[in-house]
């Protein structure tokens, strides 16, 4: 029996677009399914106005709790909000004023929040920036290694204590899988001598990875943890140095393939901050839910940490 042609042909582009839906799922990656409820519990999300953190804050206002959207842009923050309580019926979604590239900003941030928050369950350190031209905070510091590891240390560090007397809590970084390729720079971490850009963004990700395996050690015996995630390669607003990034109608089909959505991004950052299987985890690296192995050479070294916890103390002030 012979079909005619536009049967063949049908077939084919069928075939072809199952597939391709197929492969979009997997490149996707994995979504968290966990019913865990965070009512009573406070949250605080960086980079909440958009983008994964959006995706994060959404996830924890319909598990009921109190989200603190920590933002740099208070009118995108404020739409965020409201899209967030609209879709939730959570009212107790909060927008508040942090910009990482000053310190001044972030010091009276938390001093708001320990006047406000009797308790503080999560803290997700996510916002952060991407391949920036070279830029100088008004602290002096690199703008990368300011907003993605300064800002987050002196932040974590000035909440440290309320997080202490709440334990359980728990305390995530979004860091990259780029930290593979990044090297801590002991003689230059501010880029003095030599700036590139996306060496000071690979620094500043193993920089806080590096944070994280030294903080969980000084927080051993509290009931605090403290983890970090790659959260895959997502299309977000962190992207908007990219060159391509203009030319974005040309580079859609690699983008919808290849980029995964925010929503999905911000999986594994959810898993750490509610699933119970990492209640008692800390220190460790995480992606799609899984440990995983990090083999740069400067993460593995004990001293190399030390060094660089030491130095970021005094950076932000704190010895």
């Amino acid at each position: 029996m012979s079909f005619p042609p536009w049967v063949y042909h049908g077939s084919l582009l069928g075939t072809i677009a199952l597939g391709s839906i197929l492969f979009k799922e997997y490149r996707s990656g994995p979504i968290y399914k966990g019913e865990e409820l965070l009512m009573g519990k406070t949250a605080i999300v960086t980079g909440a106005n958009s983008g994964l953190g959006k995706e994060t804050a959404r996830d924890f206002a319909h598990r009921g709790a109190r989200v603190i959207m920590a933002c740099r842009d208070l009118e995108k923050c404020a739409a965020a909000q409201k899209e967030i309580v609209d879709e939730t019926h959570n009212h107790k979604v909060l927008c508040k004023k942090l910009d990482l590239a000053s310190f001044k900003s972030i010091k009276e941030f938390t001093a708001d929040v320990q006047k406000e928050v009797k308790f503080l369950d999560i803290l997700v350190n996510n916002a952060g920036v991407m391949h920036c031209p070279y830029q100088v905070t008004e602290d002096g510091f690199e703008n990368q290694f300011q907003v993605n590891y300064l800002g987050p240390v002196l932040l974590t560090m000035s909440l440290l204590d309320l997080m202490i007397k709440s334990a359980p809590s728990r305390i995530i970084n979004v860091t990259s899988v780029v930290h593979a390729a990044g090297q801590i720079n002991f003689s230059d971490l501010n880029a003095e001598k030599g700036y590139h850009m996306t060496l000071a963004y690979n620094q500043s990700k193993l920089a806080i990875l590096m944070f994280t395996k030294e903080l969980a050690k000084h927080l051993q015996g509290t009931k605090v943890t403290v983890n970090a995630l790659h959260p895959g390669m997502t299309d977000t607003e962190i992207n908007r140095h990219l060159r391509w990034n203009s030319l974005r109608i040309l580079t859609f089909p690699m983008r919808y393939y290849f980029l995964r959505q925010p929503f999905r991004g911000a999986q594994t950052s959810i898993y750490l901050a509610v699933s119970p299987e990492v209640e008692n985890i800390s220190g460790k690296y995480f992606s799609d839910f899984e440990e995983k192995e990090v083999k740069s050479e400067q993460f593995l070294d004990d001293e190399a940490c030390k060094q660089l916890w030491l130095k970021t103390l005094q950076m932000v002030k704190l010895i």
